[in-house]
């Protein structure tokens, strides 16, 4: 058994609700496995049929050591709920503690194993080390991190004295498989809090609406879905988002003991039997419950029009996907009426959100649009009353109510750079009013934030923050914001939490500036080496313009946790200067490239609209 190899390019049979081909799997009674010799990487899984379940087989009788680590492997990539065939490769203790629900490590092929010594016919132990290239993991949580560097772990096998079968007796915690098997295996799935770490989260003061916060996490796309984000959501958010966000489900609530798989009926009512933890919940706090469950699962399949909570034997409430928007907002139920951007006379235009290549712009009403300050960059918050122009210079910030006959008045910041690439940022709103602005100066770098837009600028603290902030765009949520960090010649796009009067939320007394903390930063696109644009998408989801080492310059979605949705990526487009979106993914992205600004219908190819610069919807 010297030299044995099992793992890559397995091929241990399988069997599936109906025998498809697949680049892993050699399916029962199409092949056979080997029981030795070299085994080629896993580097091509194509996409299941989302009906199609594959079941891995158990161990044969007299499987050789190869076929034991061939077979588990194989079974960590099935279908399996419980993994309970892959638990027959293992010895009875070793099934025992071995919890495969830690955590899921992503590799670029699928793991390599060899034998790690020569082994002779009568032995009764043997071992293989597992490797490979880190590519991502995911956390008991569900949580999914971009990873990098060797994965090499052990696999343990022993002889039974009496049976003369080979089992696997020491395996590591978690599971482990290539990027292929990961994507048919798993599904990006976001599941809804709000925002805690501000009164009047939803933007519409104390007594308004709670703001919904999508928090993404990885599930088994053909293991009872629907029930496993129900579950998610009920333990709770992840660790990375927890400070900043609350549930509405009382402490402690979860499915009821007797609650079997959660499934929709045909009038898509889903109903949700939960412990008696819940039956404390007022009227309020149910529906914000409801809310929560119906945006979490407003994208699996089959769709969830409306919810049902149960406890105790009795209706709790009930409420339906369309009126969702009278318990919570979302960022992404969020349209705008209107696509801003500089023209070429550096007055502030618009047009009608949504509107084709031949709309024609217009100046907005109030001073912006008279022209007073030439513009360079511009921001227009949520309820698009009120604007934020940085002068063509950089040196300066203006606020201004976009209203007939308003004064523009002294700017509200201003830079001391030297040159223009060492002043202003774009301006960016949050939620609750507030704007975002960082200097770029070298002698002074900051991220300074005006409440209500105006006042004495806060500079909000950024620990760990390696470099100077070149753009910032806070999401609709208001308790994430996205960072272009230059560091050298890299500028990388962050994601950090925004946290006010620090992670407990303590109240401040009246005329108190916040302590506003913008903490654990961590990489959206860490193969990206010079991202030059930026902008929030939907609830979770960002489009990134940048490029990788050596490469030539791309427009991409990425997650807010790091992940490529699978999604259609935008259409290639040269020389993009500012991209612009919104949250409602069903307005289209908007560029200013080489030809001006143009926009990406739904499907379609990149079009011109007008000339002019620095185009921004709300936000």
């Amino acid at each position: 058994m010297g030299g044995e190899r099992a793992g890559r390019g397995r091929t241990a049979p399988a069997r599936v609700v109906a025998c498809a081909t697949s680049g892993v799997m050699l399916l029962a009674g199409c092949a056979s496995m080997p029981d030795s010799g070299d085994v080629r990487g896993v580097d091509s899984t194509p996409r299941q049929d989302a009906q199609v379940r594959v079941f891995a087989m158990p161990p044969s009788e007299d499987a050789s050591p190869v076929q034991i680590v061939q077979g588990f492997l194989e079974a960590l990539t099935s279908d399996d709920p419980d993994y309970s065939t892959a638990r027959q490769y293992l010895t009875a203790e070793a099934a025992k503690v071995w919890k495969p629900e830690l955590s899921t490590t992503v590799l670029a092929d699928g793991p390599g194993a060899r034998a790690g010594s020569p082994g002779r016919e009568d032995a009764t132990e043997l071992s293989f080390k597992l490797t490979g290239d880190k590519v991502a993991t995911v956390d008991a949580q569900q949580a999914y991190t971009a990873d990098s560097g060797p994965y090499d772990q052990l696999v343990h096998l022993i002889r039974d004295v009496k049976t003369r079968q080979w089992r696997i007796d020491g395996v590591p915690q978690g599971v482990v498989m290539g990027k292929s098997d990961f994507q048919r295996n798993y599904m990006s799935v976001s599941k809804y809090y709000f925002a805690s770490n501000t009164a009047g989260a939803g933007g519409s003061g104390a007594d308004g609406p709670p703001m919904a916060v999508a928090d993404p996490v990885y599930v088994r796309s053909h293991v009872e879905p629907t029930t496993q984000m129900v579950r998610s959501l009920l333990n709770g958010p992840t660790n990375w988002l927890d400070p900043v966000v609350r549930s509405s489900f009382p402490a402690g609530t979860a499915l009821s003991e007797d609650a079997g798989p959660l499934t929709a009926d045909d009038q898509g009512r889903l109903t949700v039997p939960l412990n008696d933890k819940a039956v404390g919940a007022g009227a309020k706090k149910c529906k914000e419950m409801a809310a929560q469950l119906l945006f979490t699962l407003r994208n699996l399949s089959p769709a969830v029009e409306e919810v049902e909570l149960r406890a105790a034997g009795k209706k709790l409430c009930s409420l339906a996907q369309e009126t969702t928007d009278t318990v919570a907002e979302r960022g992404s139920l969020n349209h705008p009426d209107y696509l801003y951007f500089v023209d070429e006379e550096h007055r502030l235009v618009r047009i009608v959100a949504g509107g084709g290549n031949a709309a024609q712009p217009y100046p907005v009403p109030g001073p912006f649009g008279e022209g007073t300050a030439p513009l360079g960059s511009v921001a227009v918050s949520w309820d698009e009353h009120t604007a934020a122009g940085v002068a063509l210079d950089g040196k300066s910030l203006y606020v201004g109510s976009l209203v007939p006959g308003g004064s523009l008045g002294e700017p509200v910041l201003t830079s001391a750079g030297e040159s223009e690439d060492d002043r202003l940022t774009a301006p960016s709103w949050d939620a609750h009013g507030g704007l975002w602005v960082a200097d770029q100066n070298p002698g002074n770098p900051r991220l300074l934030l005006l409440e209500e837009g105006g006042g004495e600028p806060l500079e909000v603290r950024t620990p760990g923050l390696d470099g100077r902030i070149q753009a910032v765009r806070v999401a609709a949520d208001g308790v994430r914001v996205a960072l272009v960090v230059a560091k050298g010649d890299r500028r990388s796009l962050m994601i950090g939490r925004i946290e006010r009067d620090g992670p407990e939320g303590q109240e401040r007394t009246t005329g108190e500036q916040p302590a506003v903390t913008v903490v654990e930063l961590r990489p959206a696109t860490p193969e990206l080496e010079k991202v030059t644009a930026m902008s929030w998408t939907g609830d979770s989801r960002l489009v990134v313009v940048g490029r990788e080492e050596g490469g030539v310059e791309q427009m991409r979605y990425v997650e807010v946790d790091g992940s490529i949705p699978e999604v259609p990526q935008p259409a290639a487009l040269t020389g993009v200067k500012a991209v612009t979106a919104s949250p409602d993914e069903q307005v289209p992205l908007v560029a200013y490239s080489v030809d001006g600004i143009v926009r990406l219908p739904s499907g379609g190819q990149w079009q011109k609209v007008t000339e002019g610069t620095a185009p921004v919807y709300p936000g």
